[in-house]
């Protein structure tokens, strides 16, 4: 195996340049979208739209102020999670279950529900083999539409608020989670689902296939729902495949085309907010800055992990008399280390989407990267919606402290940022390092927890905090040494990745109902630019320190400790 080459930069540089440059054109459509503009798929679909509204008694012109859009967002969250722990509880008696599957147990239900309710899709198992067609069709694939328009129904609530002058409603709750569904989710899944599956990703409700192998024995293949499941998984960056392994699995990511698909179709829409966020909200220049400092952070993480992937691991490299070659260990062979050094960027960049790879057989520094990348907030570009906000919340710290210390009015978008949005701001903010550190250090040092986890050390340490940190950021990756099947694990990452989503969201559309009442003003000489590459900088800086460098020492010391053990042990 060769390591590093111009090709292998040439396809990382390709796969991010097609996914930002598809995400304009779509975010153009999407910002149509939120504001209930026409779009070219009215006559099909605004006749369904107005019946959903009739049938569920919805009023989509009524505002709703942020406390009513808050209550809707997390009712409609609430029904989800009891809907789908319902399900998942009682499949055995269920129908569509061919491979007759019991019950989930209650803590894996548990976690399982909220995991897929909050974007996360944490599996704690192997789909193919604890799932029925009914709970993966019913259950998660619902979920993984649901959770991802309910995250771009957050982030349209705070487009508007930007753009309202003395507003006291920020949307319809109902009304935007309808049309992300209807004009967005739906049609670009149901396209895509027909695209992988002629690139042999199977959708069938049958529950296995013969197959005969070259040695002529007869081999069963789990097949199922596949393509269906798959598409909404990487559009929604979701995560939560039909199959243990994820993309890494041949039939959820049969070739180098569907690997291609999948992989620019999992940020696309992310993307695609940001720009819908700065046509909604007025603000197109200073998006563009928000953007580029998304972009300019996968693209660091990408060259990081492609250049650590495609060295031999620290042993091997310092062993004596020992031909060293890159490591491809867990790596996913198929399609190179530059696929794995993107994907694993973008995913854990955003909100997981199917690890196409195994975290846990990177190098030291390359597994630390995505566990850097987690830590940022899920901000580059995020999961849908998730990561505009999360980048929104820290460009208002960025300008409120830049303001103070320069002697400028602190401003944001036409808005002035005042004690009040700044302490929203940082609430939201909080809420991530406390989780994570607060579990973290319980489960460092609790029997219950510990046993489960494959390793001693600082190898111990990074399975610890990665798995917290991937389930606050709702983000569903996980290191596969740790067996986090077990009522500690479950329960305690199911609360961080509720704590993840909403005690994150509240505080962001608290934010936008401060905005949104605030008068909407002409910059003047004493406004901070937010449109320039000074405010790019500063931002990155804010999102650094904030985001990583606040909790960066005992986040780091697990790979970087292991990367020198790894080197000592071989003198």
């Amino acid at each position: 195996m060769s390591g590093m080459t111009w090709q292998g930069w040439a396809e990382i540089a390709f796969t991010l340049a097609s996914t930002l440059a598809l995400g304009f054109p779509l975010g153009l459509y999407l910002a149509r979208v939120w504001t209930g503009g026409k779009t070219w798929l009215d006559p099909v679909l605004r006749p369904v739209e107005r019946g959903v509204y009739a049938l569920v008694g919805v009023k989509p012109d009524q505002g709703q102020r942020w406390l009513g859009y808050t209550g809707a967002f997390l009712g409609f969250s609430l029904a989800g999670f009891g809907l789908l722990y319902l399900i998942l509880r009682t499949q055995g008696l269920l129908p569509l279950n061919p491979q007759h599957f019991a019950g989930m147990a209650p803590h894996l239900a548990f976690n399982t529900a909220i995991s897929f309710v909050t974007n996360t899709n944490w599996q704690s198992y192997s789909g193919e083999s604890t799932l029925s067609n009914l709970s993966q069709m019913a259950g998660l694939t619902v979920q993984n539409f649901a959770s991802a328009a309910a995250g771009m129904a957050v982030a349209a609530a705070l487009a508007r608020a930007f753009a309202a002058n003395r507003g006291e409603t920020i949307g319809n709750f109902w009304a935007d989670l309808t049309r992300i569904t209807l004009y967005v989710l739906l049609p670009i899944s149901l396209v895509l689902a027909l695209v992988l599956v002629a690139q042999g990703v199977p959708q069938t409700l049958a529950a296995t296939i013969d197959a005969k192998t070259l040695e002529g024995a007869k081999q069963t293949l789990v097949v199922g729902p596949v393509a269906s499941q798959e598409i909404i998984k990487q559009l929604g960056t979701n995560g939560g495949g039909f199959f243990g392994a994820n993309s890494a699995h041949p039939f959820e990511n049969p070739n180098g085309w569907s690997n291609l698909i999948e992989e620019i179709v999992m940020n696309a829409l992310s993307f695609a907010v940001f720009v819908a966020f700065g046509v909604v909200a007025f603000a197109r220049k200073e998006t563009r800055a928000l953007i580029a400092a998304a972009a300019i952070i996968v693209c660091a993480a990408a060259a990081v992990i492609y250049v650590n992937e495609t060295l031999p691991t620290p042993a091997l490299a310092h062993a004596a008399h020992v031909t060293a070659t890159p490591n491809m260990e867990g790596e996913e062979v198929r399609f190179g280390a530059p696929s794995t050094a993107v994907w694993t960027a973008m995913t854990t960049g955003a909100s997981d989407g199917g690890i196409n790879g195994q975290i846990e057989s990177f190098t030291p520094l390359g597994g630390g990267m995505a566990l850097f990348l987690i830590k940022l907030g899920e901000m580059t570009p995020g999961g849908v919606g998730s990561g505009l906000y999360g980048m929104v919340v820290m460009a208002i710290i960025a300008v409120f402290v830049a303001g103070l210390m320069v002697g400028r009015t602190p401003e944001y978008l036409g808005k002035k940022i005042e004690s009040r949005e700044v302490k929203f701001a940082v609430l939201a903010t909080l809420i991530l390092p406390a989780a994570l550190l607060g579990f973290a250090a319980v489960a460092s040092v609790l029997p219950e927890a510990l046993k489960t986890v494959s390793t001693s050390g600082p190898h111990g340490l990074t399975e610890i905090l990665y798995a917290y940190s991937s389930a606050v950021g709702n983000n569903g990756s996980a290191f596969g040494g740790l067996n986090a099947n077990t009522p500690w694990w479950d329960t305690t990452l199911a609360i961080t990745m509720g704590l993840g989503r909403f005690a994150y969201a509240v505080p962001v559309l608290a934010l936008a109902g401060s905005i949104a009442a605030k008068p909407r003003l002409q910059p003047t000489a004493g406004t901070l630019p937010t449109d320039g590459l000074q405010f790019v900088l500063l931002l990155l800086g804010v999102i650094l320190i904030l985001g990583g460098l606040q909790y960066f020492p005992p986040l780091a010391l697990g790979p970087i400790v292991e990367h020198f053990q790894m080197i000592a042990a071989t003198h």
